[in-house]
């Protein structure tokens, strides 16, 4: 995580907290010639665009204030959405307990796509318990990705 990405999340997080939120993550990049800040956000039952809105207003007005990106950026507070891709140790811990769906480049068990929820992260390593009840231990390099789940 870069400074500028920890300086965005230690403004932003008694901001979120404000309107019952946490943050799940923050992310600074340049996407082609644009940079952009973006600060996603979740809370119990899901966040909505009034949610994102209230935040983003706040904490714009402290960014403004701390001057902390030299250069033009465009600033985005949005949903982690229904399937993210879990990447960070951060947002791992945050859905603790949530059903992922993950694949893998080479089959564990015969298997290289299934559905299982997170128990544990630790040192790059997700904790998961298939629905079939069997606990495995999934590194960062064996996954292809590690997703939230989806149910409709």
């Amino acid at each position: 995580m870069s400074k500028i990405e920890e300086s965005v999340l230690k403004l932003a997080e008694p901001i979120a907290a404000e309107y019952q939120c946490q943050i799940v993550d923050c992310e600074y990049k340049k996407e082609g010639s644009d940079w952009f800040l973006r600060v996603y956000i979740d809370k119990d039952g899901g966040v909505g665009i009034e949610d994102c809105e209230k935040v983003s207003r706040a904490l714009s007005d402290v960014l403004d204030q701390e001057n902390l990106i030299a250069q033009a950026y465009l600033f985005e507070v949005c949903s982690p959405g229904l399937e993210r891709e879990l990447k960070k140790e951060r947002e791992f811990l945050h859905f603790l307990g949530r059903k992922v769906s993950i694949k893998l480049y080479a089959p564990y068990n015969g298997q290289k796509e299934f559905v299982a929820v997170l128990e544990n992260y630790q040192d790059g390593t997700a904790f998961v318990r298939t629905e079939d009840g069997i606990e495995l231990e999934i590194t960062k390099s064996m996954a292809a990705y590690i997703r939230l789940y989806a149910e409709f």
